[in-house]
């Protein structure tokens, strides 16, 4: 892992402790937005996980599909 997945990994999970919690949970799929963040960016590198993780988001809203969705 370089810098650039350390920093984001740590931004998400401030934002899941810090953020979050303020907004409320509103999540349409399982695993969570951020959640699959953190998991595409330990499985893939930094730009294919950003991209899954930009779909996945692009996919949540209102009268979308929701369920289980898992990193492929």
């Amino acid at each position: 892992m370089n810098i650039i997945h350390i920093f984001l990994l740590k931004s998400i999970r401030i934002y899941q402790i810090g953020i979050s919690p303020w907004i409320g949970k509103h999540c349409r799929y399982i695993p969570t937005c951020s959640d699959y963040m953190i998991q595409s960016l330990i499985k893939y590198s930094f730009y294919k996980a950003i991209l899954i993780s930009l779909k996945r988001i692009c996919r949540c809203y209102p009268g979308g599909n929701s369920g289980y969705d898992p990193i492929k």
